[in-house]
């Protein structure tokens, strides 16, 4: 038997059922292993050959930059996700979306923060990793301090800066551009698999680094 029903095709969708599945444990797992600074557990979380900054490469050289940037800038951290998808380039390749709203102690300060994550994922002799962790930011400020207008990452002993939440999709700049609803025709629907491609339309989002 061939076809959508054919048993070939069955086990493709249960496949990608538990890759969807595994490549979602990805983002708790990373949340849980952060806030419990197990850096071990967050590196091997990563492939092999992860890019860690300064060039080097390497889930060693990962842990140690994590390590010290979650010592030197943070007493404690809980990051709680939300709005999260997956879509897959081929049985090996996905790229995804995770929203996650993250509160930090640091020192005297309580900062809040929203973001979202732009994720990489490779699936390396059958188990899911993440290749590259692309952090894009709306807002940081203390808890005190309702980060409105513009420059909204709000960091204790530093300047406000903008953390390009909306940078890697155009369609922000695009509808505060206009004064109304759009006079063209509604764009056809986004092909199975390529929804947030499709919304980023190419654009990319350079210099911020996984965190």
């Amino acid at each position: 038997m061939t076809g959508p029903d054919s048993m070939e095709a069955l086990q493709a969708r249960i496949e990608r059922l538990e890759s969807r599945d595994e490549i979602r444990a990805l983002a708790a797992k990373y949340a849980l292993a952060i806030d419990m600074r197990d850096m071990d557990a967050l590196a091997n979380l990563f492939v092999e050959d992860v890019a860690a900054g300064g060039g080097r490469t390497g889930r060693e050289a990962l842990r140690d930059w994590l390590d010290d940037t979650m010592r030197k800038q943070f007493d404690g951290t809980s990051h709680h996700l939300g709005t999260q998808i997956v879509e897959f380039i081929d049985a090996d390749n996905a790229v995804g979306i995770v929203y996650s709203k993250n509160e930090h102690e640091t020192g005297a300060e309580w900062v809040l923060m929203q973001m979202m994550y732009y994720d990489t994922y490779r699936r390396v002799d059958g188990r899911w990793y993440f290749q590259r962790r692309q952090p894009l930011y709306w807002y940081a400020s203390d808890l005190n301090r309702p980060p409105i207008g513009s420059r909204k990452m709000r960091w204790p002993g530093r300047e406000p800066y903008d953390g390009a939440f909306h940078a890697l999709f155009p369609s922000w700049e695009a509808f505060w551009a206009r004064d109304g609803a759009p006079q063209t025709p509604i764009a056809e629907p986004a092909e199975l698999e390529t929804f947030i491609e499709t919304m980023r339309r190419g654009n990319e989002v350079r210099g911020n680094r996984v965190r």
